[in-house]
């Protein structure tokens, strides 16, 4: 099954051991330190243009219909993988010169963000939908544009046993933006009014731009694999009649569509990649499916609003948090391949839990202990799984395969969830569970494929490397 085009190197495995960044001192590393600002910075916008748009719409009396196809602006981070080769590829002007091409694209995209939710803080909604709509969209594309350049950003700054490390204090941020953006913007909306929650969303957009100019760009390293491959679209274009404008948009393409695509299909030979490719469509089905009913079910069960928001919400968040920075710890000192077999198993083991407090009622302590499990391993797995996916690209293309790994990780998962209310009328809460946790199976087994064919510690990732200054990184 392991195709020609795979490569994997000992001599590239994870040495966690010569690193002075190791255990708990690896979140100490500047540039790991950085990441929880820039994901504070991703997740805000989130939502200010989803729940809490939505919650500020209904509360001035905006149509339910209206409301409906408004919701269609979150639909910018499920097809980033559009432009994403625009990131990838393109240098922006002026900025591109002085900022980099990664720092560049993230100032941009923030400061696009900062001025959606501007705009939509000096709009009426209910004299001015239109324009409502288009600042959301606005704020919505420039919110997926900076997690496509943060995303590669994070890949490319940092070696691979940290990335886990880089993708908890990324997680650790991104929570806290959804608590200030959520919770925060209906307090300030309910204090003054949603002109001023808004406009406070918009200057919290600061919080990313100053990071990114603090920042250094990622310095990286061309391997010969890459150039050999990227020569080749030179000669096929030295073979061709075309000149000018065509041949340079033609270089173009091949370059910043073509060439991610291929790339990822021969370093791993065609029955590998598919592989590959199936587990990170099915590692998050699980907890996906799971979390679409989760709140129906509490409220179901009996449990108070108020007991929700502590328990679930909460603590929960606390968590997530702790698997998630449990999880970049064990991934520095042990690879990544073993916690991506254990996460894998785990995951749909904790959705038993609420199978068992289904039985249970709306019992406190049942509640508690759920919550406890699913959460804590869905932290861990969050961070192991971003790992996973870094060290599949090749940092020549990053932004663009990363983009392509990131939607593919969430849409099946997506897809199903809009059937879960269904099964769950039908089949109880008992068995909706049960069936929820079967949905991770496949991803149990594929994970064991892996160690088989595509190792995780031994992916030899070309391209662009990073090179790191510890000293001085950040």
């Amino acid at each position: 099954m392991a195709g020609a085009g795979f490569q994997v190197s000992h001599s590239e495995t994870t040495k966690p051991n010569q690193d002075p960044y190791t255990g708990l001192r690896v979140y100490l590393h500047p540039r790991v330190l950085a990441m929880a600002f820039l994901g504070f910075s991703a997740g805000l916008p989130l939502l200010l243009v989803g729940g809490t748009f939505t919650a500020w719409l209904r509360d001035v009396g905006v149509e339910l219909a209206a409301i409906g196809f408004l919701s269609w602006v979150g639909v910018a981070h499920s097809i980033k993988v559009v432009w994403a080769p625009f990131v990838d590829r393109l240098t922006l002007p002026v900025l591109g010169r002085l900022l980099g091409r990664r720092r560049s694209w993230m100032l941009l995209a923030q400061g696009t963000v900062a001025t959606g939710l501007l705009g939509m803080a000096l709009i009426d909604p209910t004299a001015h939908l239109g324009w409502i709509a288009v600042f959301a969209v606005l704020a919505a594309f420039g919110s997926a544009t900076q997690d496509v350049a943060i995303d590669a950003y994070r890949v490319e700054a940092a070696a691979r046993h940290r990335q886990a490390a880089m993708a908890a204090t990324y997680v650790f941020g991104y929570r806290m933006a959804l608590l200030v953006a959520g919770a925060g913007a209906l307090h300030l909306a309910a204090w003054g009014n949603w002109t001023v929650a808004y406009s406070a969303m918009a200057v919290l957009m600061a919080v990313g731009l100053m990071t990114t100019l603090i920042i250094r760009e990622p310095r990286v390293t061309v391997t010969g694999a890459t150039e050999q491959m990227e020569q080749r679209v030179v000669d096929y274009l030295e073979r061709t009649p075309h000149q000018g404008l065509r041949r340079r948009l033609t270089a173009w393409i091949i370059g910043a569509v073509v060439c991610p695509f291929a790339d990822f299909f021969k370093r791993f030979g065609l029955p590998v990649a598919l592989l590959v490719l199936l587990f990170v469509a099915t590692f998050r089905i699980s907890d996906i499916v799971m979390g679409v009913m989760a709140n129906p079910f509490y409220l179901d069960l009996g449990f108070t609003k108020d007991q929700i928001a502590n328990v679930a919400a909460a603590f929960g968040l606390a968590m997530t948090l702790t698997g998630a920075a449990v999880g970049g710890v064990l991934v520095s000192r042990l690879g990544i391949a073993p916690l991506l077999v254990a996460t894998a198993l785990l995951a749909p083991l904790t959705n038993l839990t609420f199978s068992w407090l289904a039985t249970l009622g709306p019992e406190i302590y049942g509640l508690v202990a759920a919550i406890a499990a699913d959460n804590l391993t869905g932290g861990m797995a969050i961070a192991v799984f971003l790992a996973y996916l870094a060290s599949l690209t090749n940092t020549a293309y990053t932004a663009t395969q990363y983009a392509l790994f990131s939607s593919l990780m969430t849409l099946p998962g997506q897809f199903l969830g809009g059937f879960t209310g269904v099964l769950a009328e039908h089949v109880g809460w008992v068995l909706f569970f049960i069936i929820s946790a079967a949905a991770g199976l496949p991803a149990i087994l594929l994970a064991l494929l892996l160690l088989r064919f595509a190792h995780p510690d031994r992916i030899r990732r070309p391209g662009r490397e990073p090179i790191e200054d510890d000293e001085s990184a950040r």
